[in-house]
């Protein structure tokens, strides 16, 4: 049990919450498109499946790719890599059986999902390296994060580039901004670590004000891009 509530604690597994929801709203709004209502046992559980299994791919190696620089901020010095309450081993056999069971849920859900794969992958495995070149780093991990929605999506249409897959899409930029917006704010609390480590973000390149503005922007934004896909959709008041 020790040993799990470490995993958990390495991946942030309660976080995995906020692309969930976002994943099923996809799922749900391209069955409705479809003529469907639930779109069946099997759907769910393996986007639900393949959900857990890209973030926990994505957080392991955010964890191998940062374990230097978090050994040294004094927010991040104690999670369990920096601890050494984890061996670097063993969250890299982590990231690999997430990487397995990711490919096994794509199959198992269409062959859209499986060659769209790719292309996910380098936003789970890349967005780490971004903080270091730029400081659009916030919208890049929103964008990471918002690929859950289409994901589903695709998971149900079979399809992602037909007209008819527009909300799909406004979608992924709702959760693009909304990621952004809050990490926006979460980033002000390294901003001197940040800029000794010359990493890149809007409070370190910018100010901690600028980051506030742009975070309320981004919230606004996603609210508008939320009431669109309900127009685009002709969903009624309550959506």
């Amino acid at each position: 049990m020790n040993r799990l509530r470490t995993f958990f604690d390495l991946v942030r597994f309660e976080h995995t919450i906020f692309a969930l929801p976002f994943a099923y709203l996809g799922m749900a709004l391209a069955s409705s498109v479809a003529g469907g209502g639930w779109p069946g046992w099997s759907k769910f559980i393996w986007i639900t499946v393949a959900m857990v299994a890209a973030r926990t791919l994505a957080m392991s190696a955010n964890r191998l790719v940062d374990r230097e620089l978090d050994a040294h901020n004094p927010r991040t010095m104690n999670r369990p890599l920096p601890r050494g309450l984890v061996s670097s081993q063993a969250v890299a056999v982590y990231a690999a059986v997430s990487l397995v069971v990711l490919i096994v849920a794509s199959w198992q859900l269409n062959p859209l999902c499986l060659q769209l794969l790719p292309g996910a992958l380098v936003f789970l495995l890349g967005y780490h390296y971004t903080k270091r070149f730029t400081w659009l780093s916030h919208w890049v991990l929103g964008f990471t994060d918002g690929l859950a929605a289409p994901g589903a999506w695709a998971a149900v249409r079979g399809s992602i580039f037909a007209s008819t897959d527009l909300p799909a899409w406004l979608l992924l930029f709702v959760v693009t901004f909304w990621i952004a917006g809050f990490d926006l704010i979460y980033a002000c609390q390294d901003v001197d670590v940040d800029r000794h480590d010359r990493l890149h973000s809007i409070p370190a390149d910018f100010s901690m004000a600028t980051a506030l503005r742009l975070a309320r922007i981004c919230h606004a934004l996603t609210a508008i891009l939320l009431a669109s896909v309900g127009l685009t959709m002709s969903l009624s008041w309550p959506y």
